[in-house]
């Protein structure tokens, strides 16, 4: 499932390879992942235009655009949903550059699951590939509507953001209109480093508990960043049945908060 980090790869790939070529055509047939545009809408807005920045807060992430004349354009927002990848492909449709979050493959243009595609005047193409169709592409997001990134969060911010309220903390990491971009694998390897329980409510927090969070929540993103995507955390490949904690050998404990399944050492922790 992309979180945070895959999406900030995503970016990184258009930032990359996307930005400053003219774009001549637009595939928004997919009225699904497209809405609430009908088919052509997104299209008459995009041709002749050129994406000219490529940003994200949390999962979501949107192009600037600008027209012929240099003037702004429309706002093209991107949602990769839970399965959904960007991929830019050469001009032969022969390479795809997808980036870390594609382990540097090479795929041989099989765009099946493609919901939404751009293409440039070099005939270089742009799409949102999401086999399970849960993406979503519009024109001007609300992304005012989301929290604060949690991968540029300040210390203030992340404290006044997380001790809100009486919500259980993962609950609390996990609401994007507080903290943007922690999803269910990240908030496990940021609790499971801080060693915090999930159902631990933000009240019982104190300062050494928050300031563990912030560390666990940095260095969390960070290396799935780094490494390629939150598959990469090391405590993910023990969410399972049976599984040992990597760093006690504690059980692994499954359970459920705010109607999410989490994952956590049944040693370091145990609810305070």
């Amino acid at each position: 499932m992309p979180e945070l980090p895959e999406v900030e790869s995503a970016r990184a790939v258009i930032a990359r390879v996307g930005l400053g070529r003219l774009i001549t055509d637009v595939d928004d047939s997919d009225t699904y992942v497209c809405r609430p545009h009908s088919p052509g809408q997104i299209r008459d807005a995009l041709v002749g235009c050129r994406l000219t920045a490529a940003h994200r807060r949390g999962k979501s992430m949107w192009c600037e655009t600008a027209d012929a004349g240099g003037d702004a354009g429309p706002v093209l927002g991107i949602h990769l949903g839970m399965s959904g990848k960007i991929v830019v492909a050469d001009p032969d449709g022969s390479e795809i550059d997808g980036g870390d979050y594609w382990e540097g493959r090479r795929l041989p243009g099989d765009y099946r699951w493609t919901r939404f595609g751009i293409t440039f005047s070099d005939g270089g193409l742009l799409l949102l590939v999401d086999p399970r169709r849960l993406g979503r592409v519009r024109l001007d997001p609300p992304v005012d509507a989301l929290g604060l990134d949690a991968q540029t969060i300040t210390p203030a911010q992340f404290r006044s953001a997380v001790l809100r309220g009486t919500a259980p903390v993962r609950a609390r990491l996990m609401d994007q209109h507080v903290i943007a971009g922690i999803g269910n694998l990240l908030a496990d390897e940021i609790l499971w480093r801080a060693r915090i329980n999930p159902a631990e409510p933000v009240y019982r927090l104190g300062g050494p508990e928050v300031d563990r969070l912030l560390r666990a929540t940095r260095h969390a993103i960070r290396t799935a960043v780094r490494d390629g995507g939150v598959h990469t955390l090391g405590v993910i490949p023990y969410r399972q049945a049976g599984a040992r904690c990597p760093r006690d050998r504690a059980p692994m404990v499954r359970s459920t908060v705010d109607g999410r399944t989490s994952w956590w050492c049944q040693k370091e922790q145990a609810l305070s």
